[in-house]
């Protein structure tokens, strides 16, 4: 019986500040809040990069996949010109008969020198064996120029990536035929941002500057909402009744490019109700909220502003609330 009796009197003892300590009290009123909308944006490349076949011919080799990074000058494909390589042969044929050519005109020339000095052959004829070795030399010279050129158009059929990223698309296989300035890969650079579309009502209350909440991701693990960007660039064109704006967010690069993320922007101010959010009660599936007086009523929430909640319905300007 005595352990009871400690026992009730404990728990009086433990009971007895908490009923003593007096509920914070609120008086309603309006408050002008941003009137945010959520909409989806996608994680878009700023820059698209393409990577071109510079020279016409069929596609010897792929290196890269979609999916793949590389790196700027890093080689993805290999474009070979059949052409190229029997003009190479032509010329190569060509310069060993110029070799000869200018070899039999040095041996003429040395021969002439040497019945000049003997008085055989007169200086005019001394003249037209140096005119024809030089001309041979020339022709030697221009014929190693324009196989350098081949060289250089043959080389010019690795495809380079014109940048570091991501290889978003390839747009060839291995054995088709390509021209001159066709695009083999599409490659998406290393920054990324965040492109939304709003309707165009909401065009005038869009800037450079204003912060974005971003919430969940589409794919990926785990929660990353919390995120804040700014808006970096409103195009002013409108497509289809929306106008288009991207946002700048760190740390896109582990997202997939196209991938939809829900955002949250602000789209100008009204008025509203808004309390902290420890006056809210749910009780049975519904939203309450206490009043002074000692009544309950129902309201329907809204959005969560920092630690408090807008309030749609169920009071109004003046009534007086108590936390529960």
């Amino acid at each position: 019986m005595r352990i009871e009796a400690v026992l009730v009197l404990s728990i009086l003892s433990l009971a007895s500040p908490a009923r003593a300590a007096e509920p914070d009290t609120v008086e309603v009123r309006l408050e002008r809040i941003a009137d945010r909308k959520a909409v989806f944006a996608t994680v878009e490349s700023v820059d698209l990069a393409l990577a071109r076949a510079r020279i016409g011919g069929t596609v010897a080799a792929l290196t890269v996949d979609e999916g793949a990074h590389v790196k700027a000058g890093q080689q993805i494909a290999v474009v070979g010109d059949p052409k190229l390589q029997l003009e190479q042969a032509a010329m190569d044929q060509r310069i060993r008969s110029l070799e000869a050519q200018v070899a039999q005109a040095r041996t003429e020339m040395e021969r002439g020198r040497e019945l000049r000095r003997s008085g055989t052959i007169p200086q005019a004829r001394l003249d037209d064996l140096r005119t024809a070795l030089e001309v041979a030399e020339r022709q030697l010279g221009a014929m190693r120029s324009d196989r350098q050129v081949t060289v250089e158009r043959m080389s010019e059929g690795a495809v380079l990536a014109p940048a570091d990223g991501r290889v978003l698309e390839v747009k060839v296989t291995e054995g088709s035929v390509v021209l001159p300035g066709e695009t083999v890969a599409s490659i998406a650079t290393q920054s990324f941002i965040l492109r939304m579309q709003l309707p165009e009502r909401h065009a005038r209350f869009l800037k450079i500057g204003d912060t974005v909440l971003v919430g969940r991701r589409s794919l990926g693990d785990g929660d990353e909402s919390g995120r804040r960007g700014a808006v970096r660039q409103v195009y002013p064109r409108i497509e289809r009744g929306r106008v288009i704006a991207d946002v700048s967010v760190d740390g896109l690069g582990d997202y997939f490019v196209g991938e939809r993320v829900a955002v949250t922007v602000s789209t100008g101010e009204r008025e509203t109700i808004v309390l902290p959010a420890g006056f809210v009660q749910r009780r049975f599936g519904v939203d309450m909220v206490r009043l002074k007086d000692g009544g309950e009523v129902v309201v329907q929430p809204g959005q969560v502003l920092d630690g408090r909640v807008e309030i749609l319905s169920g009071l109004m300007p003046g009534d007086v609330v108590v936390r529960p």
